[in-house]
């Protein structure tokens, strides 16, 4: 009878394990996804950068979750504050203005879609996924490309700061 509950144990802490691992690769999944666009514009962080930032995310919110839930909300805001460091380094000041605003943005995106899928919620985060490369596509839809073209005629001075 004991050699039967520690068997079901087992089974239970497997299962929960491969669960764990199952959202922490969904996430880096979607991190991945991610970092593509990014590489493919040709940003410094790419797959791995975002696609670790977003399996980090979700490993310590997968455990805080399943091992700590009184107080889980502790372990997402130490992730957040964690990623804000992180993507304050990423962010430099040119000449033109500050740089980096963007891929500094998208990971702390990709991070919160990791919380999401250690959180299990996976709807949210696929769709959280597919609304971040929509954004950071947006400018190859036609549409935002004749604003843009609009906005930036040649010989247009654009709009002028009031007079004193």
């Amino acid at each position: 009878m004991i050699g039967l509950r520690a068997g079901g144990r087992l089974v239970r802490m497997l299962v929960t394990e491969l669960s764990l691992f199952g959202r922490m690769a969904l996430a880096s999944l979607f991190g991945f996804l991610i970092g593509f666009e990014r590489e493919y514009r040709g940003k410094a962080a790419g797959e791995r950068t975002f696609a670790l930032l977003a399996l980090g995310s979700a490993g310590f919110t997968a455990v805080g979750v399943e091992l700590f839930p009184v107080s889980a909300e502790k372990v997402i805001a130490g992730v957040a504050t964690g990623v804000g460091f992180i993507g304050a380094g990423i962010i430099w000041r040119t000449e033109s203005g500050p740089a980096g605003l963007t891929t500094a943005a998208s990971s702390w995106v990709a991070a919160a879609i990791g919380v999401l899928c250690g959180a299990a919620v996976y709807l949210s985060a696929g769709l959280a996924t597919a609304l971040t490369l929509l954004i950071l596509e947006s400018e190859s839809l036609p549409i935002v490309r004749r604003v843009r073209r609009k906005k930036e005629r040649p010989g247009d001075p654009g709009p002028q700061p009031p007079e004193p």
